[in-house]
């Protein structure tokens, strides 16, 4: 029988807070197999589009937009946690459960017709995502669309990203998550 995406995905409970399912992708990296087919998967509908730069959403984000942009011999864009990049930026608030955070790009990353693609390993809230969506399209990249490799369809962030306009790719899901 051959295994799907989510079959390399571990389940932890009680992480980071009691009553938590973690999905834990970093099984789903150990492995060359697993790895390859996440990688591909993401890749799939966009076969035959104009990708500029491949954008990751910090961390494992980073991850996967890296193979996916050495996949498709183009750059690599992070965006990053408020203060972790050295140049100058330009800065995205989103809201959280309790509170906000900041996401950052560095200002000149992308250029006004770029075509990109988000990546990042789970979409929950859509929070993260949403704010990329913005920076990228406040320096004038056109957003093609987002990949990830999770989604908690329950949390909201698909139908969230799907209001922006934004075409939404995930290789599986976890309900009730």
């Amino acid at each position: 029988m051959s295994q799907t995406v989510k079959d390399y995905i571990r389940t932890i409970a009680d992480f980071p807070h009691e009553g938590i399912m973690f999905r834990d992708v970093t099984t789903l990296f150990a492995d060359a197999r697993g790895f390859r087919m996440a990688i591909d998967q993401m890749l799939h509908p966009y076969a035959g589009e104009r990708i500029d730069k491949v954008v990751g959403l910090e961390a494992r984000g980073f991850i996967l937009g890296g193979a996916i942009a050495h996949q498709l011999s183009t750059g690599f864009v992070p965006i990053r946690k408020k203060g972790k990049l050295p140049g100058p930026v330009i800065s995205e608030a989103y809201a959280l459960e309790y509170g906000e955070a900041v996401m950052e790009v560095h200002d000149d990353a992308l250029k006004p017709g770029e075509r990109v693609l988000i990546v990042d390993d789970l979409l929950a809230t859509g929070g993260t995502a949403e704010a990329g969506i913005k920076l990228c399209r406040r320096m004038g990249a056109e957003v093609i669309g987002c990949a990830f490799v999770i989604d908690l369809p329950d949390l909201g962030g698909n139908a969230k990203l799907q209001a922006l306009g934004m075409p939404v790719h995930v290789l599986c899901s976890f309900e009730g998550d």
